[in-house]
């Protein structure tokens, strides 16, 4: 139950990173009106409600889209297999450049790359597989090192179908009929740890699955094992047993003294290695085992970009203030325009026509072909309509100035985009650009490609 606590205490650790990484790629994907906001009576409205209430329409040019197809573009243009390159076979079983695709555009959305690196048995075959595995189910304590040299927990969530989880880890009858006493209840938050508030999201997130799902929860550990290193002289041969055997080949030697045979040298020893639980939301633990890999190491390939101090900042969120400042400015203009061509009208109290309201009036003034009775009258005068000139104040200008600071920002010019902003340019010029605009992602990419190697390094150690 400790480990299980260690892991909800990582969980929550990363709940900073998750919420951003929501957000980015709302973003990403258009969803770019919905940040809170507050209202002009201090209610909390999303920024897309209170541009619609103050009477303007929330429009979305989304660039960042496009900048990120751009960057996996020429990333796919110029991917190779760094090393060591898998084999031909699993590469094509695991689909890896679509999965590398894939995992950078992530890489670019959250700053987060994780993949999965497993042997076993699926419908497609038998031998090393490779998964994407989402932020948004991965957990890992606090770490500072780049290189990831300093975690000490690792996992991630799982979402199962009760079938599947009878087929993993129901192995025997005790643990099938553990299996169907911790999911088979009606509530799916049946089997939640004591001590855990039901109010407290994390938690909430942590131990429950969707509907019809069973939560599986995967937990690796580095801990430390108090081992003997033996060397038998008799058979040349060398291994190692857990510390709990010294007595038997202390039993061993006395019998081999005895017959003058040679001894097996025994050395104690400290090791590390890793080791998985899997647990139920209960806490039982369903299976455990050390690290069955020869690498010794946990299955996940981890690289989260820039990592200064422990903290993750990503491609998109450099950027993401300048595409609200964007769309703001295309809004802005929009309602300027829209303004100009109706503007308001001035209408006599006296001339209005006792058979109908102002809201109709406003509807007929509204409408592109209405017409609009009104009783002449020397006194009120007729209906006026004021037109502005539908000057914008210089939007559009700090519209041009904002676009160019957008690639400013993100280092993509132009040219990368296999656009060109000045059509009397030479061929080398475009060149020069192009290869500026990869300079500038130049450390971003390397961190990438690192996070592959080391990916490739599990897969060769599997």
């Amino acid at each position: 139950m400790n480990f299980l606590s260690l892991a909800l205490e990582a969980w929550r650790d990363g709940y900073a990173l998750r919420r951003r990484r929501q957000r980015y790629k709302r973003y990403t994907y258009g969803d770019q009106w919905s940040d809170p906001a507050t209202a002009a009576d201090g209610s909390p409205v999303t920024e897309g409600d209170l541009a619609s209430h103050n009477g303007q329409q929330p429009l979305t040019n989304n660039l960042i889209r496009q900048l990120v197809k751009c960057v996996i573009g020429n990333f796919r243009g110029s991917m190779t297999a760094p090393e060591p390159v898998p084999a031909a076979e699993t590469a094509a079983r695991n689909a890896l450049d679509e999965l590398d695709a894939r995992m950078l555009e992530e890489f670019l959305i959250s700053g987060c790359a994780i993949q999965r690196v497993t042997v076993e048995k699926r419908m497609a075959g038998e031998g090393v597989w490779v998964d994407n595995v989402s932020p948004a189910s991965f957990f890992i304590n606090r770490f500072t090192d780049p290189r990831g040299l300093d975690i000490e927990l690792v996992g991630m969530l799982h979402s199962l179908s009760f079938r599947e989880v009878m087929m993993r880890y129901g192995t025997d009858a005790s643990r099938a009929a553990l299996i169907k006493a911790e999911y088979s209840g009606a509530d799916p938050l049946s089997g939640l740890q004591e001590g855990v508030s039901l109010g407290d999201p994390a938690a909430m997130e942590f131990f429950s699955a969707p509907r019809h799902r069973c939560r599986v929860i995967e937990v690796w550990t580095l801990e430390s094992r108090n081992v003997l290193r033996c060397h038998d002289p008799e058979q040349a041969s060398a291994f190692t047993v857990a510390a709990d055997c010294l007595e038997s080949l202390r039993e061993v030697n006395a019998a081999r003294q005895r017959e003058c045979r040679p001894e097996v040298t025994i050395d104690p020893r400290t090791t590390m290695r890793w080791h998985c639980r899997i647990f139920t939301p209960g806490g039982r633990v369903l299976e455990e085992y050390d690290s069955p890999y020869p690498h010794g190491l946990h299955p996940f390939a981890v690289k989260f970009y820039p990592l200064t101090d422990g903290e993750v900042h990503s491609f998109v969120e450099d950027i993401i203030d300048q595409q609200r400042h964007i769309n703001r400015l295309i809004t802005l203009m929009d309602s300027i325009m829209a303004h100009s061509a109706k503007g308001v009208l001035l209408f006599p109290a006296g001339q209005k026509p006792e058979c109908m309201s102002w809201q109709q009036l406003g509807s007929l003034w509204a409408s592109c072909n209405g017409i609009i009775p009104y009783e002449p009258n020397r006194c009120d005068g007729e209906p006026r309509q004021i037109i502005s000139s539908g000057q914008d104040a210089g939007a559009s200008r700090l519209l041009e100035l904002q676009m160019q600071m957008f690639n400013q920002i993100s280092g993509v010019s132009e040219a990368m985009k296999g656009q060109s902003s000045q059509g009397a340019s030479s061929t080398s010029m475009f060149d020069a650009q192009v290869q500026r605009s990869a300079l500038a992602l130049l450390d971003m990419l390397d961190s990438f490609n690192d996070f592959r190697a080391a990916r490739n390094r599990l897969m060769a150690g599997s």
